[in-house]
Formats: C-alpha cells, sequence, structure tokens
C-alpha cells in the first residue's frame, strides 16, 4: 500500500513594528491605537473632537458626546435648534413638548382655544377637548341636538340619540312604539320590536296565529312546526 505524503511549505511572516503575537491562533495583530495599513501597522489619526476607543476593532475613535461623524474622517457638532434638546446619544436631537420638526428647526405648536397639546411621530400636535372639533386650525363645538349625547369618538359620529330616540335630519326624534312592543336598540329604523308573541304588522303588532302542531321559535316573533311536522300551505301537517 503506497503512503502519500504531503509536505506544506512553511509560512515566514515577518511580525511589523507596533504589532504583537495574537493571544491566540498564529500570526499578529497591530497594538491598540494602530491599525492595519499594507503590512504595517500605522498610528490611528484622532480627529478634532474625538477620543481613541482603546479597542482592536473598528475606527479606533469616536467623537465626543454632541458631534457627529462625518465621511469616518472628522466629527462636527450637532446643531440643536432653539424649541430642540441633544438626544442622549449625543449624535442627534429632537423637538421638546410644544414643538414639531420641520426640516433642521423646531416650530412652536400653536394649540388653538379649547385645545391641548399631545404627543406625535414627529414632535407634538394638538387635539380638542372633549366636546370641541377640529376645523382648520381652531376648535369648534359640536352641537348635539336636544335628546342626544356625544360619542366621545374622534371621528365618524360624534354623538348619538339617547335611549328611545333615533336620528332624523340632524336631530333626535322620538321613537312611536306600537300597542304590543318594546324598544329594541338593535332594531334598525323602527327602535322597536313586538313582544313575544306578535308580529309586525304594517306601523304595529298582532297576534300571531299558531297553528296546530306548532310553536313560538326562539325570537318569539315567528312561529315554526314541532318535530316530524312540516309547514305546508300555512299549516303543521305531518311528515311522510
Amino acid at each position: 500500500m503506497a503512503l502519500l505524503i504531503l509536505v506544506l511549505p512553511a509560512i515566514s511572516q515577518t511580525m511589523p513594528e507596533n504589532a504583537s503575537a495574537k493571544s491566540y491562533g498564529d500570526g499578529w495583530e497591530c497594538n491598540i491605537g494602530y491599525r492595519l495599513s499594507g503590512d504595517t501597522c500605522s498610528a490611528i489619526v484622532v480627529p478634532e473632537n474625538a477620543y481613541e476607543t482603546l479597542r482592536a476593532y473598528g475606527s479606533g475613535w469616536e467623537c465626543h458626546h454632541g458631534y457627529r461623524e462625518i465621511d469616518e474622517t472628522t466629527c462636527v457638532a450637532v446643531i440643536v435648534p432653539d424649541g430642540g434638546f441633544l438626544d442622549p446619544s449625543g449624535k442627534r436631537w429632537h423637538c421638546l413638548r410644544g414643538f414639531f420638526k420641520v426640516d433642521n428647526i423646531c416650530q412652536e405648536v400653536i394649540v388653538p382655544e379649547n385645545g391641548y397639546l399631545v404627543k406625535a411621530s414627529y414632535g407634538s400636535a394638538w387635539e380638542c377637548r372633549r366636546g370641541f372639533e377640529k376645523d382648520n386650525d381652531k376648535c369648534s363645538a359640536i352641537e348635539v341636538p336636544i335628546n342626544g349625547y356625544l360619542t366621545g369618538s374622534r371621528y365618524g359620529q360624534l354623538w348619538t340619540c339617547e335611549r328611545g330616540f333615533f336620528e332624523r335630519d340632524g336631530l333626535c326624534a322620538a321613537i312611536v312604539i306600537p300597542e304590543f312592543a318594546i324598544l329594541d336598540s338593535t332594531s334598525y329604523g323602527s327602535g322597536w320590536k313586538c313582544e313575544r308573541g306578535y308580529e309586525v304588522a304594517g306601523a304595529g303588532c298582532e297576534a300571531i296565529n299558531v297553528p296546530e302542531n306548532a310553536h313560538l321559535d326562539r325570537s318569539g316573533n315567528r312561529w315554526e312546526c314541532n318535530r316530524n311536522f312540516q309547514k305546508s300551505k300555512g299549516q303543521c301537517v305531518l311528515k311522510n
């Protein structure tokens, strides 16, 4: 059996100045304060308004608080406009409460009468107090008709009618309940439904004539045939 022997050539590598052997593995690395430049270790140039990080990775420097890096070569001051404040990171700014960002400035929020400040994604904004709605740059009173009340919603229907009334042409009209009927807020249009054992007939309620072998259904306003019977011409007949 032939034995194949591979001979790998030894790789010699000269350690440059300002470098040290790696703490693990083979080879070398530049000392702190230096970065690899070709086959040599060059001193890190720390720009004005920056400091050395004393780390073996990255650029080796960072900008002081209140400055930001430009083109990985310089540190420029973060200009905070009136009505703004420096972010805790020291690299950007935000607007104070009562201001909102417009390009590179903080513009004051003008809150109209009957309005109040709210937080927005771009700074601050305003909303109207309860009972008022936005009308361009002011808050106008919501006109609630008699027998109506505010819903508390900012959008859509701002008011609704009290129980026993329904909306008609911007007003709250009284629901006229016929005999043998009760108020029902889920009944669209009329606002009432017939009592159990009665059904709608025109504008009123009349007694349901339940045929033999039938009973009122769950709603109480219709009938259905008993088991083993089926409806036929208004009657319940035995199934064949």
